[in-house]
Parts: C-alpha cells; sequence; structure tokens
C-alpha cells in the first residue's frame, strides 16, 4: 500500500516458479548488487533444529540491514556474511506468522500460535527461527504491523536506554521518521522525555504525528548551530561530525551513534563509531556506539506496550513477496515514511 493505505501494483517477477509440498517460494540472491539480483525462486522448506521454530510467514519487514546484505556494503560485511556472495541466500530478518512446527527442545511455543521476532531469511513463505528469538505477537496488531517490530523497535529501545534516558531529559533523534526513529521517537515521549526529531522537510508531518515536541528540517536548519543542546542524541542517519554532535550534546550529554550510511565504501560508519569511542574517555561527554541485539525479553516488552496502546508501527507502504526488488528500488530511493512490509 502507499501512504495512503493504497496497495501497490507495479509488475511482479517475470518467473516461472513451480512448488510442491516440499518447497516454498523465497527471494533469493546469488550476488551482492542492486535490487535486480534478487528473484523469485523455488527452493526446500527449511527444517528447525531442537531449539528452533519453523514459521509459516505472513508478513516481513524491510530495513537497512536488509540493503547492505544486498549491496555487499560496506565491504567489511562480507567477511561475517560471504566474500563473493551472501552465505544465506534468502534476505529478510524480522517477520510476523504462525508456528508451523518446533524442534524437541522448544517449551515457549506449539504449532498454531502466533508470533513475531527475528528469523534470517524471513522474505520466504517459511522461515526457521531460534525460540529465543520469537515473541507472541500481540493482539492488537495486525501480522504486517507486527512483522515491521523486531529490527527497528528493539534497536530503538536499546539505543535509548544506551543513552541512559531519563524522564524530564532532552533528546534529539537524528532520522526520526525511518523505521528505527519513527519508534524511537515514541518511545522516548513514552519516557517522559522532550523529543526534537530531525528529518526532512516532507516528513515533518509524520514526526509531528509520532509525537514529537519539536521537528527541525535539516534541509533548512542546522542542529549543531550552538542555540539548542540536548542531554541525549540518538544519531540513527547521515553522518555528522563528532565535533557537530559534541556541539549540540549539554557539557555531560551522551551521543549514541547507531547510523552512519555517508562512511567509506570499505568500513561505512563503523570507522566513525570506533573514533568516538576512542575520544570518549578523554571529554565530559560520553560518545558510544549501538550494537542491537536479537532476543525475546526486548519483544515481550515491546509487546506490552503495543497492547497498551503507546506505541505505533508507522507503515509506508504494503508489497507482495515478489515486488520485493520493487520495494528495494522505493526504499533505496530514501522516500520512505516510516516501514516498508512485505506480505508472502
Amino acid at each position: 500500500m502507499d501512504s495512503d493505505g493504497q496497495r501497490v501494483s507495479e509488475a511482479p517477477l517475470a518467473e516461472d516458479v513451480s512448488f510442491d509440498g516440499t518447497s516454498m517460494r523465497a527471494i533469493v540472491q546469488d550476488a551482492y548488487g542492486p535490487a535486480s539480483v534478487l528473484r523469485l525462486a523455488s527452493i526446500p522448506k527449511p527444517t528447525p533444529r531442537a531449539n528452533e521454530v519453523l514459521v509459516r510467514v505472513h508478513a516481513a519487514g524491510l530495513d537497512r540491514g536488509i540493503w547492505h546484505l544486498m549491496t555487499g556494503k560496506p565491504y567489511l560485511l562480507r567477511l561475517f556474511f560471504g566474500l563473493r556472495r551472501p552465505r544465506n541466500p534468502v534476505p529478510g530478518l524480522d517477520l510476523a506468522g504462525t508456528v508451523s512446527a518446533v524442534g524437541s527442545a522448544v517449551t515457549r511455543f506449539r504449532p498454531g500460535d502466533e508470533v513475531f521476532g527475528f528469523a534470517r531469511g524471513s522474505f520466504a513463505q517459511y522461515a526457521v527461527a531460534r525460540e529465543d528469538k520469537l515473541a507472541h505477537k500481540p493482539g492488537r496488531l495486525s501480522f504486517e504491523q507486527a512483522a515491521v517490530v523486531a529490527v527497528s523497535a528493539s534497536t530503538a529501545l536499546q539505543g535509548l536506554c544506551a543513552g541512559g534516558i531519563k524522564a524530564g531529559q532532552k533528546v534529539l533523534i537524528l532520522g526520526a521518521s525511518g523505521g528505527v526513529g519513527s519508534y524511537a521517537v515514541q518511545l522516548a515521549k513514552a519516557s517522559g522525555l522532550e523529543v526534537t526529531g530531525v528529518c526532512s522537510t516532507s516528513k515533518k508531518d509524520l514526526v509531528r504525528d509520532l509525537g514529537a515536541d519539536h521537528v527541525i528540517d535539516y534541509t533548512r536548519e542546522d542542529f549543531a548551530d550552538g542555540s539548542r543542546q540536548y542531554d541525549v542524541i540518538l544519531d540513527l542517519a547521515g553522518n555528522p561530525s563528532l565535533a557537530r554532535l559534541r556541539r549540540a550534546l549539554t557539557p555531560s550529554g551522551t551521543a549514541v551513534i547507531a547510523g552512519g550510511e555517508e562512511g567509506g565504501p570499505l568500513t561505512g560508519g563503523l570507522d566513525r563509531q570506533l573514533r568516538a569511542l576512542a575520544l570518549s574517555p578523554f571529554i565530559s561527554q560520553r560518545l558510544t556506539m549501538l550494537t542491537a541485539r536479537e532476543g525475546h525479553e526486548d519483544l515481550e516488552h515491546l509487546a506490552g506496550l503495543f497492547e497498551a496502546g503507546s506505541l505505533a508501527p508507522a507503515i509506508d507502504r504494503t508489497y507482495p513477496l515478489d515486488q520485493v526488488p520493487d520495494a528495494m528500488r522505493y526504499f533505496d530511493a530514501g522516500k520512505v515514511r516510516g516501514k516498508i512490509v512485505v506480505t508472502v
């Protein structure tokens, strides 16, 4: 669907794919590159190990990490995920669906349970997930809504916690209109913070609707002009220098660096994060980086917030599985307001 709730209708992948009871539809990639490397294929249905759950995927989320693994950039990632091509050819990380089967050691779920969480290879009809990376789906959320929670909302929650937030503080969120940022704004407001979101002109209304007290249009204003200072900065987008981040912090403030898409092709934004860690012990301000964790504890905490109505997914568009390349192209264009859903 588009931002007005309409389903996107574009040409599907032109590929003849046949299926049987032991195979499934999945998006696969045989090389790193642009969206054209993604194709629909018939592959074997996975089998869960003892501590794993087989999930019939109803929907999956698309995020910046999937783009990195599709392109193989920054190149440092290839040391961990495959030098010439992805070791796991099926992209996708977060999902929502129904438990189809469980491994012999699984105790928290049974077939028929509705779940959401982390499962590598979620752009497919079925995916396996470790039991400790899933939670029961909040009844308040549809499968489409629950599918875009795990990666982005967990990252937002962990980023704010890394900042040591306290009620009444002033927090600045760079990239407030993105997948992680849209949750960070809501979580910060729910924690009693005064929230300022930074985004482009076309996304200011979204950030306001999410609950931000103030919105800065980065095309017209500089958050680091010295006129305002913040107790916590959650850096989710762009590549601001450490000097600019420090200028916008209070003397004892904390900056949590979780983004940096404009870094070099080898390491991306990692070099800036490492420089922040090296500098932090020698200054009064605290500079740190965020490495997101995958676990059911955060998912269960977030599920409670959704059930209470204090948190809601911001969904821009919904694409069917065979249109994942189109979804990636739209994502890469930088127009996304919140999250993109892939339905299966």
